[in-house]
């Protein structure tokens, strides 16, 4: 049974599946009050919900969430990449996460990441890696990922592209904006202004938006990446990682990190964290952020519920920029 609140996603294409599904009951919360929610969950028993990494994140974190039992609890996650760390403390929960990816434009899901039959006899943590992708194609929806000139890149995991789609409810148009329309539709095909790596089996991994990739010396840096590594470290609560202007190298990463409740961190533990991940070659040495920003307050919010970091850019500009 889920908990649906109707918006974004969720009012658009949830409660038709639930009911074709032939779903016995789904609860729809009314205020979206975390301690309200959390009841519901419990007093309702409901085995689904979902939303973007931040809504997970204030149900494991909110002072009432100790008082109740989420084991089970399956979590749809959507809007931006699941953060590694934040996966770990679901799970140590006991809850089962599920990430798809799509967009408004998209109506709105593209792919999901589920394991396929070959997949079941892996490790948890091979698992967990194959559940962390952006996905495979769901039927009637095909995907490419492709160059500045709209060449398909190598399916070798490594090589970044622009994700292009297509499916028969895409949307045409942008109201009154043909030039965004031009933009987004070439050769066929939409272009979505999300970064992604191809891989040999046909999964695809988002790394980043075109508008918030790090282009750092002619290369490109997969803040998401960064962010997920970073959300590792135990005290870790949120993270975000954006580019800020250099003189020599176009642009370098700063990473901005809330502790979590009652925790302490400092900018050397977060740069002996990632040297770890250097060290094993997960990430080149040159992608380490320039500085770490410690705050201790909520990191700025879109009205979905998304890191804003746009915001933060503007909010931290000075401090920022005096890192370079």
């Amino acid at each position: 049974m889920p908990l649906i609140p109707l918006f974004h996603v969720h009012g658009w294409g949830t409660p038709y599946v639930v009911m074709l599904s032939g779903t016995r009951k789904y609860v729809l919360p009314g205020r979206y009050d975390w301690g309200h929610i959390l009841k519901l969950i419990h007093e309702e028993g409901v085995t689904y919900t979902g939303g973007v990494p931040t809504i997970l994140y204030i149900l494991l974190t909110h002072p009432d969430s100790q008082k109740y039992d989420l084991k089970g609890l399956r979590f749809g996650n959507g809007g931006s990449a699941m953060p590694e760390g934040l996966y770990n403390a679901a799970k140590a929960r006991g809850m089962i996460i599920a990430s798809g990816y799509g967009m408004t434009e998209t109506a709105p899901v593209l792919t999901m990441a589920y394991l396929r039959p070959e997949h079941l006899d892996l490790s948890e943590d091979e698992k967990k890696q194959l559940v962390l992708r952006t996905g495979l194609p769901i039927p009637l929806v095909l995907l490419r990922v492709v160059d500045e000139q709209d060449r398909d890149v190598p399916r070798d995991g490594k090589t970044m592209g622009e994700l292009a789609v297509w499916a028969p409810w895409v949307a045409k148009e942008y109201l009154n904006d043909p030039e965004k329309t031009r933009n987004a539709w070439r050769n066929g095909w939409f272009h979505t202004g999300d970064v992604a790596v191809w891989l040999p089996d046909g999964y695809v991994v988002i790394v980043d938006r075109l508008k918030d990739v790090i282009k750092s010396g002619g290369e490109w840096i997969s803040s998401v990446k960064l962010e997920s590594i970073i959300s590792t470290y135990p005290a870790v609560g949120e993270v975000a990682v954006v580019g800020v202007p250099h003189p020599k190298w176009g642009e370098r990463p700063v990473a901005i990190v809330v502790p979590k409740p009652g925790q302490r961190i400092t900018e050397d533990e977060i740069k002996n964290h990632l040297m770890k991940f250097v060290e094993k070659g997960e990430i080149p040495k040159w992608w380490l952020p320039d500085k770490i920003v410690i705050v201790e307050a909520e990191l700025p919010k879109t009205s979905t519920g998304k890191i804003d970091k746009k915001v933060l850019r503007d909010r931290f500009k000075d401090e920022l920029t005096s890192a370079t």
